[in-house]
């Protein structure tokens, strides 16, 4: 990294709440999407258990384990060198005891080379946050639509319609932010909900589907440039239809290859003249000694 760019920081993400400057985030998890990332200038790249689903070809995000987790983050982490790095802990790791739960967000850090970790729910994982943040490591919340809890939410719907809702997620937020998370995630929650929450933390809030008074966005890389993912959510805006690309160029391929209008010349390598002279020479002599 350059010595004129600024690396990202949990502290800088604060001051940019501070000083009302919109945080850009977007997923990525391997080499090649986290240097896109890091040119493009976004502030905060999350390896996302939703890796599971986009790359690994999962239904949900459940099946994603600490190891997925950490060889993607080692990928993203050669990449991404200016924006901060945030992993996310995957399926059930928040609820179990603390020594596990500092084991797995200590190998994503000293492995993986995350400079955060995210953890999904609200006052039932304040135990894992708290040990985390004991421990040194920065910690992402995430409330709202939790992917982990899918089956129990009952598929990805918007979450806090309803008054009740709306009050636990605002007290979750409020917890949390005692706690001492560095930034927390909003997913699919009504906007007056996600300014309500914004409003009362001074954490700043990264929206995702929960309308545009968060303090930052994040949307998953698959989505926004429409890259081998079909299902499009509605809180999604396509910037480029980089599959559409992808595949009118395979299927060029293929017919060249199959025309054989693929390779030509120009994509050809060849020996010296003096070395392919001597190796057809030889060759003539092994054919006159057999005769």
């Amino acid at each position: 990294m350059s010595a004129t760019v600024k690396k990202v920081t949990v502290r800088t993400l604060r001051r940019m709440k501070e000083e009302r400057q919109p945080i850009a985030m977007i997923t990525a998890y391997d080499y090649p999407s986290a240097k896109l990332a890091d040119k493009a200038g976004v502030d905060a790249v999350l390896v996302g258990d939703s890796l599971g689903m986009v790359v690994l070809g999962y239904d949900s995000t459940i099946p994603v384990t600490v190891e997925d987790m950490l060889h993607h983050t080692k990928a993203v982490a050669r990449g991404a060198k200016r924006p901060l790095l945030v992993s996310d802990l995957p399926f059930l790791v928040a609820h179990l005891n603390r020594d596990e739960v500092l084991k797995a967000a200590g190998r994503l850090l000293q492995e993986g080379g995350a400079e955060a970790v995210k953890v999904e729910g609200g006052k039932e994982v304040i135990p894992a946050i708290r040990a985390c943040i004991q421990g040194g490591i920065p910690v992402m919340g995430h409330l709202g639509l939790t992917p982990q809890s899918v089956h129990q939410l009952g598929g990805y719907r918007v979450q806090g319609r309803d008054e009740e809702a709306a009050r636990r997620l605002i007290e979750d937020a409020r917890l949390l932010a005692e706690e001492g998370i560095c930034a927390l995630v909003l997913e699919c929650v009504p906007e007056e909900l996600s300014r309500r929450i914004t409003d009362a933390v001074d954490i700043p809030t990264i929206g995702i589907g929960a309308g545009g008074s968060c303090d930052g966005q994040v949307l998953v890389y698959h989505d926004l440039l429409q890259y081998g993912n079909d299902l499009q959510p509605g809180f999604v805006k396509t910037y480029v239809r980089m599959g559409e690309s992808a595949l009118k160029g395979i299927r060029h391929y293929v017919d060249e290859v199959r025309r054989g209008v693929f390779p030509t010349e120009e994509h050809a390598f060849h020996l010296p003249p003096e070395t392919a002279e001597r190796l057809n020479g030889s060759e003539g002599g092994e054919a006159d000694g057999d005769r």
